[in-house]
């Protein structure tokens, strides 16, 4: 049963002061706000009325068929037939004749599943050949769908290499096509090694179009976990791949977590945001949001692929050949050099002779496998969402978005670590498996120093620079950390539980706005996120919520009681007419604070005040400006109506400094 949220926290708004409402204002209620046109997936056919009522009413019974079977782990593997068809009917996903008779095969196939669940089994969990699984998102609960190839002569009595491949960019590719897709044909480096039998191959879903990144990011790395469950997966020949929005995720998960495989193998994808989009200075966007392409900008990360085998593709006629070649000449200036496989006479597709090419040194990563405790180890980023790699991470930055190195060589035979670092400012060691610490000699920044020998294994060491040079020990008080740096958007990649207002603010303008970009979110996260707003109403929240889960909280002091509660430890200020943020006023009738802080109630999570994801409807146009659009904070101009590329008039945006305070505030 879940407990109640602190009595102070129902109480608040008695606590704070009521503003008095604004005659003039409550006179007229503003009109509505114009509904913003969803671009992704598009608009399909209308469906007939009777398919329609026939698919809806089947959808119902198998769902209370699955509910009645009770928990299982493989409860998700139906689940996600009755998911895509019931998406499918809400979101008019259907784009010819020709796939109406999906609705039925999908729910024939859940009612197959749901019969055995239902008998105490799943025989489809020892098949082999084409499989469509699904598993529980971290993040909002929903199930996601993955498709598996399971070769039919692969010896599943050892360990066994997986191949993780990413697949293109489909704006129709909802979760309907794709989990027919999974079943239908082998679909990894363009179909064309449907015969392997050397690795199982598993096809995340990514929530359907969004570059692998934000919860599509974090997919990939869960559906991973989910497959290490159910088969045996050698952890050290996980090897990973994509072509087109595919090879653009293979790029930067591959830069951003590089110790998590044994080899990164990218076909075409874009590999930054400015060149890409044929940007120039005067056709740039607002600082902040250049500053925000270091999130996903690769160059930006080039040394991590110094960690792990890459190999890239490119067809020879491909206008995204640019983008490999972007990032050769990047690896060849930081002392690599990047194998770059090109298609002869191709476009945007394989050439089936450097498949067997590109096959051939995935089989020799597989051999040789990951080291796991490598005795070099370097780290490139601009934030401290990725942190580090191997046994090297940075947890402190002199400054975020800017280039930050950490070059550890580990000498074994000696036990000495020597560390090299730019812009950073806490560092941890971990022990990799079969190492200790106990005893390690240290130098860094000129300090030389020695991890004490307890007795007993030593598995992580933290240190940090101070102006007498770097001591053991992790740096004190409110600060960015791996985690929780922000920017806004980055609450949204782990748990998160949406509140909206309890009752009505005191100004109308503001109100509608609340009210519209709540619904706006709700109705984004279903379609593009593919999944349900995790909501609650205030009374509803409990301390499991706030212990596990961001907050992201809509409305203000009047009308959000968990927004009064915290109103006093936020770097906002709300008075009756006046807003307060980043050292200027506005008037609180017209303007709206946006912005991501640690959760008063629990700082190792984030609250959001007034905020779902920040990139919108315009951006979908292209997956590579899928990216957050505001920093840490901002002030919206509501007299300004949102559209499809922002909240508002953006009239102040900023990044919170490095103890998340306002630059130039102590």
């Amino acid at each position: 049963m879940k407990t109640p949220l602190f009595p102070a926290a129902l109480a608040a708004a008695a606590v704070f002061p009521v503003f008095p409402a604004n005659s003039q204002e409550n006179a007229a209620a503003p009109a509505p706000l114009a509904v913003i046109e969803r671009k992704l997936p598009p608009p399909g056919i209308e469906i007939p009325a009777e398919t329609r009522e026939r698919v809806a009413a089947r959808l119902e019974k198998l769902s209370d068929d699955l509910w009645g079977a009770g928990p299982s782990d493989y409860a998700d593997d139906a689940a996600v037939y009755l998911k895509a068809v019931g998406y499918a009917l809400e979101h008019g996903e259907i784009y010819s004749e020709k796939e109406l008779p999906l609705l039925d095969s999908l729910l024939d196939k859940a009612a197959a599943r749901v019969a055995a669940l239902d008998a105490g089994s799943h025989p489809w969990s020892d098949r082999r050949g084409l499989l469509a699984l699904g598993y529980t998102s971290s993040i909002d609960g929903s199930v996601q769908p993955y498709g598996l190839e399971i070769p039919e002569k692969l010896d599943l009595s050892k360990p066994v290499p997986l191949l993780v491949w990413l697949h293109g960019r489909g704006d129709k590719t909802t979760d309907l096509t794709f989990v027919s897709r999974c079943e239908a044909k082998s679909q990894a480096l363009g179909g064309k090694v449907g015969e392997q039998r050397d690795a199982i191959i598993v096809h995340p879903f990514g929530r359907h179009c969004i570059g692998w990144k934000h919860a599509g990011e974090i997919d990939v790395l869960e559906v991973i976990e989910q497959v290490k469950k159910r088969y045996p997966i050698d952890p050290d020949r996980v090897a990973l791949a994509g072509f087109s929005m595919g090879g653009a995720g293979a790029w930067h998960i591959g830069a951003h977590h590089a110790d998590r495989f044994c080899a990164v193998h990218t076909g075409a994808g874009f590999v930054e945001t400015a060149i890409y989009n044929k940007l120039t200075p005067e056709t740039y966007p607002p600082g902040h949001e250049q500053t925000l392409w270091g999130l996903y900008d690769v160059p930006g990360y080039v040394r991590n692929f110094f960690n792990v085998p890459l190999l890239a593709y490119s067809g020879e006629n491909d206008r995204q050949r640019e983008a490999a070649e972007l990032m050769a000449d990047t690896i060849a200036k930081a002392g690599g050099e990047l194998r770059h496989v090109i298609g002869p006479g191709m476009e945007h597709r394989y050439h089936d002779e450097k498949v067997k090419e590109i096959w051939a040194w995935l089989l020799e990563q597989w051999k040789t496998g990951r080291d796991t405790a490598p005795p070099a180890v370097h780290v490139q980023t601009r934030t401290l969402r990725y942190p580090g790699l191997k046994w090297a991470h940075a947890e402190g930055l002199e400054k975020h978005w800017s280039d930050s190195r950490v070059e550890a060589r580990w000498d074994f035979s000696k036990n000495r670590i020597a560390l090299e670092t730019e812009n950073v400012t806490a560092l941890r060691l971990d022990a990799p498996a079969g190492k200790n610490l106990a005893g390690a000699a240290v130098a860094i920044g000129g300090s030389e120093l020695t991890i004490d020998d307890p007795g007993f294994p030593v598995a992580s060491a933290h240190l940090r620079r101070t102006e007498k040079g770097w001591i053991w020990g992790e740096p004190e008080g409110l600060r960015k950390r791996p985690g929780l740096q922000g920017p806004i958007d980055d609450a949204f990649m782990a748990p998160f539980v949406v509140v909206g207002p309890a009752k009505a603010g005191v100004h109308p303008r503001v109100q509608r706005w609340v009210e519209f970009e709540l619904e706006h979110l709700r109705r984004r996260w279903s379609s593009l996120m593919r999944g349900k707003l995790p909501m609650k109403d205030v009374a509803e929240v409990n301390s499991v919520d706030i212990d596990e889960s961001n907050l992201i909280l809509w409305g203000d002091p009047q009308s959000n009681p968990l927004i009064a509660e915290i109103a006093d430890r936020l770097p906002v200020e709300w008075t009756p007419t006046e807003l307060r943020l980043g050292g200027k006023s506005y008037p609180a009738e017209s303007h709206a604070p946006v912005l991501v802080f640690p959760n008063p109630l629990n700082p190792k999570r984030y609250v959001v005040i007034n905020s779902g994801l920040t990139f919108r409807e315009g951006h979908d146009r292209t997956n590579s400006l899928q990216n957050p659009k505001l920093p840490d904070w901002a002030v919206i101009d509501l007299t300004v109506p949102p559209d499809d590329l922002a909240p508002g008039k953006v009239v102040a945006a900023d990044f919170f400094d490095e103890n998340w305070r306002i630059a130039g505030e102590r």
